[in-house]
């Protein structure tokens, strides 16, 4: 058959989605391929139906077990032969597969990239026609990619053993890093590079800053989403178990899904998901990836990911059947702690600098303003238009805003006044006449810009510098130095007003260095008062104390608008003294210092 018919025939479709003929014009002449699509995009019609075209058998290498039996399920489903060579096989299975391909009986064998260095399994090939080899969830090969697997890294023996077959590698999301990264790992040549939009206009994309643990805000979200399909992402195993626990009280049909229950009951919960025996699965992210049920209506994740990378992926989940489809992100200060605690944990590597890096563009895109889907779209080298209907920032055009242009060309000139040479913190101080000893040895006391910026806190000149990051008027350098971009030139010259909404940035002058009122301490930073809460329990908990005793809430509200950088400014602070600051403040300095760099 040609390849129309065989559309319709096996798969039922009777047009081609949007790049999904060129790759399959690509494979038939058997050229490399990589394939870069968002999730429900039509990645896996591009292998399987070249495969039926060609004489041979397809190895499909994909990383996890359950993925590859829903692919084979299908397939078998829609009469198409295939099969998995896995450890949920016992050994007579195992051979009557392996007898089958010998007789030419498998268009599509899948197996996990562990396979590929089994020397049986090597040998075995070798003896088999292998008309092309898949690798799915390719950004698994690239150290720079959100989910870095050692046994992908070793792909390159495809190219090494079998130099003369092609290799189609599709993966939703890769940076044009990690897209470099897997065409050199895999040892592509001249590969037909495909990078679709990653534009999902069906699915609407919604973040907030958490209220106390967000099972108020989970059950608002869900009163839109009655008997819908949908998962929920959390960090821990615990918190899944008390989630569903919670969410079945309220009469929904909800069960917990990770990665230390045994393996039986996963499967259950797994199969009565894709069968739609239950309504919600509350999840770490040990579920999901690669999962093959179209009908999922939300994702919501209760806490921050780590990387855009793994949002983008897990919200891809839902509205694969190309539906509305709707998404949630709650967050809070404390996500952020905890993630940076993770990447502490890492080797002092260069890849635990990246996952900071990748950290702090998570955070910047939850609390931005830009439009949710070209804010994704550009971290992965895309540029697209504003969704316009499909975000929660587009959808709130009315939102009061306020005008940041002088502030903000206070900032960038300052930035280059002190000749794009340091970081955000230090431009900062700078511009709030910091006597700080290096700035005094500088001498960028001298310059106009000097305290010109005293009636904003740090806190808030940290959401202007977001903001100019936003816009691209600013852009972070090698050692997290700020520089100008062309476009910040522009806003010094006037040439471009900057606004700002008006809930990132409550304008306030400063009281008395002395003191804050009341008044203007009810505006504090909501999410860096949290860090400091976090930081004081840790405290009072080693020393057995109860945490108003290290510092009052009215001490840390006072904190989280100043954001003193040094032993003086902290003795300013209410509720300061020295033998206070002796005991603690050292520890509250260097993490503010971290909140306050870029």
């Amino acid at each position: 058959m040609k390849k129309h018919e065989l559309l319709e025939h096996y798969f039922g479709h009777t047009a081609f989605r949007p790049f999904q003929e060129e790759v399959i014009d690509s494979i038939l002449t058997s050229r490399d391929v990589l394939m870069i699509l968002p999730t429900g995009g039509g990645k896996s019609l591009c292998y399987q139906l070249p495969s039926l075209m060609m004489e041979g058998v397809t190895v499909v290498i994909s990383p996890l077990l359950a993925l590859m039996h829903d692919q084979v399920v299908a397939l078998k489903n829609n009469g198409i032969a295939a099969a998995m060579l896995s450890s949920m096989q016992d050994h007579q299975e195992s051979d009557e597969i392996e007898r089958a391909l010998g007789r030419g009986e498998i268009k599509l064998l899948y197996v996990a990239p562990e396979r590929l260095t089994n020397p049986y399994f090597l040998s075995m090939l070798h003896r088999l026609k292998v008309n092309f080899f898949v690798v799915d969830e390719a950004h698994c090969v690239s150290e720079w990619g959100h989910e870095f697997r050692e046994n992908y890294r070793q792909l390159s023996l495809l190219k090494e053993q079998f130099p003369e077959i092609p290799i189609a590698a599709f993966t939703a999301t890769a940076t044009e890093a990690v897209e470099r990264d897997i065409a050199e790992q895999l040892g592509l040549n001249n590969p037909m590079r495909v990078r679709g939009s990653l534009f999902r206009p069906n699915l609407t994309i919604r973040a907030e800053h958490r209220i106390k643990d967000g099972r108020g805000q989970l059950l608002e979200f869900l009163k839109s989403h009655k008997d819908d399909a949908g998962i929920i992402y959390t960090l821990s195993r615990k918190s899944t178990e008390n989630i569903a626990h919670f969410l079945q009280t309220k009469g929904i049909n909800a069960k917990s899904y990770h990665a230390g229950m045994p393996t039986a009951e996963k499967n259950r919960v797994y199969g009565d998901f894709v069968s739609d025996r239950i309504q919600i699965v509350v999840a770490t992210i040990a579920f999901g990836m690669g999962i093959d049920k179209s009908n999922i209506r939300f994702v919501v994740h209760m806490t921050l990911p780590k990387t855009l990378e793994n949002f983008y992926q897990e919200i891809g989940r839902s509205g694969r059947d190309g539906l509305e489809a709707e998404t949630l992100l709650l967050f809070s200060a404390q996500d952020i702690i905890q993630q940076k605690m993770f990447i502490d944990d890492l080797p002092d590597t260069p890849y635990r600098v990246h996952a900071y890096s990748k950290l702090d563009k998570m955070v910047r895109f939850a609390q931005g303003e830009m439009c949710r889907h070209q804010s994704i779209a550009a971290y992965f080298d895309d540029k697209i238009d504003t969704c316009s209907d499909k975000c929660d920032n587009c959808l709130q055009p009315d939102v009061k805003r306020i005008d940041i242009t002088i502030p903000a060309r206070k900032l960038l000139s300052a930035i280059f006044r002190t000749h794009q040479n340091f970081g955000l913190h230090y431009v900062i101080d700078v511009l709030r006449g910091s006597k700080e000893k290096r700035i005094l040895d500088n001498h960028h006391d001298k310059l106009s810009v000097y305290a010109i910026g005293e009636e904003y806190s740090k806190a808030q000149w940290l959401t202007i510098a977001d903001r100019l990051l936003e816009l691209g008027a600013v852009e972070i350098g090698e050692f997290k130095v700020y520089k100008l971009t062309s476009y910040g030139a522009e806003v010094i010259r006037g040439e471009h007003e900057i606004d700002l909404r008006e809930d990132r940035l409550a304008i306030r002058k400063s009281a008395s260095k002395k003191t804050v009122s009341d008044e203007d301490i009810s505006a504090y930073d909501q999410t860096i008062f949290d860090q400091l809460k976090a930081l004081r329990r840790e405290i009072a908990q080693i020393n057995n104390i109860p945490p108003y005793i290290v510092f009052s809430d009215k001490t840390l509200k006072e904190l989280s608008l100043k954001l003193p950088g040094s032993k003086q400014e902290m003795l300013e602070v209410h509720g300061i003294g020295e033998v206070k600051y002796e005991r603690y403040g050292e520890e509250f300095l260097g993490l503010m210092g971290e909140i306050a760099a870029p």
